[in-house]
């Protein structure tokens, strides 16, 4: 499985072959290998598209996993990161460590179904609605790899998706871009502590794996990566984490590192988009939402501290939280328009987006 793997790293492929058999791809293939498809119609390089090992379906997907209470579940440590949405007014838990086995949850009401993807080589999580106009909105793993990244197909037409684009990049969906789902990415003690009524997907999901062990082995410590791609910057080291928003080509992160000890928010302007950024490093969360409401007004914010999960209010008296709903003031019930944004590693924000600015300074 791992013949095209460097030689230099033989000895830890063999060491972790059989976790990584489970995990984002495979991970066989060092960088410049892995095998590569046959020529098709893609929007995307197919020189930096790569068979990651398992092969189609050989991470399975989960359908409608089990949920526990977060006051109740024993299995997710107060530091372990999760992902959080809030689907029919429940916030609803994936933990990062879950998730690194199975990638793809297809997850929701019938009438209301939803994808939540997560590609461990990148550190990207996205949601997007499922297409009710399909039979099967479901999404499953493909096994291919887009600079390193997460390649997903819909059980309907066998459409590919790169994950970090949020696009269908080959099929007859092709250049189709699903609706988004608001996330937030933090730790288990910090979303706990915005909502304590959440409830947390299990182990429970009738596979077999280690969820304990980390996959990867020193993949987040180490600058290697398993897989070329196709264009890198050394702003800023390759695995560190960030926020962005991107337009087409372009990008603009804010590293989780640079909001401080104290609930932050930043004005920004992007892509003609005004925004505005949240984040607390401290918290370990960040979001990034329209600042422009349906009635044409552009809202200013201030940070909330010690209140979560509010986390800043405006010059009207708003108090939003951390989804970006309206709690209280004359706009309550208002959600803020969400972004296309997410957060993932800084090297796969420099591969995928040919201009990528960075706010914060080098931390």
């Amino acid at each position: 499985m791992y013949l095209f793997y460097r030689q230099e790293k033989s000895l830890f492929l063999l060491a972790i072959s059989a976790l990584l058999l489970t995990a984002c791809g495979g991970g066989g293939g060092g960088e410049g290998g892995g095998n590569r498809p046959e020529p098709e119609v893609w929007l995307i390089s197919t020189q930096f598209i790569v068979d990651g090992g398992p092969g189609k379906d050989g991470i399975p997907a989960l359908q409608n996993p089990a949920f526990e209470s977060a006051t109740t579940i024993s299995t997710v440590d107060p530091d372990d990161l999760v992902i959080a949405l809030r689907s029919e007014g429940q916030v609803k838990v994936y933990p990062h460590d879950v998730m690194m086995y199975h990638e793809i949850i297809n997850d929701g009401p019938d009438d209301a179904p939803f994808t939540m993807s997560y590609c461990p080589l990148t550190g990207s999580g996205v949601a997007w609605l499922g297409d009710l106009d399909h039979a099967d909105p479901t999404f499953g793993v493909s096994g291919l790899l887009y600079n390193s990244n997460l390649l997903l197909y819909d059980r309907e037409t066998g459409s590919h998706w790169s994950q970090m684009l949020q696009k269908s990049v080959r099929g007859p969906r092709i250049r189709e871009i699903p609706t988004s789902v608001q996330l937030i990415e933090t730790t288990f003690s910090t979303i706990t502590a915005m909502y304590p009524d959440a409830i947390v997907m299990t182990r429970d999901t009738g596979w077999g794996r280690s969820y304990d062990d980390y996959p990867y082995g020193d993949y987040l410590t180490s600058q290697d990566l398993l897989f070329d791609v196709s264009q890198q910057n050394n702003s800023l080291p390759r695995k560190q984490l960030a926020i962005g928003i991107y337009n087409g080509e372009n990008a603009k992160v804010y590293q989780l590192s640079g909001f401080g000890a104290q609930t932050q928010t930043i004005h920004d302007q992007f892509a003609s988009q005004s925004i505005v950024v949240v984040g607390n490093t401290a918290l370990n969360f960040a979001a990034i939402y329209d600042r422009e409401l349906s009635d044409g007004t552009i809202l200013s914010f201030t940070p909330i501290q010690g209140d979560l999960p509010n986390v800043m209010t405006d010059t009207e008296g708003n108090v939003w939280d951390v989804f970006g709903v309206a709690v209280s003031g004359p706009r309550a019930g208002t959600q803020l328009a969400s972004t296309k944004s997410y957060t993932a590693m800084w090297f796969a924000w420099a591969a995928f987006f040919n201009q990528t600015e960075i706010y914060f300074s080098r931390s």
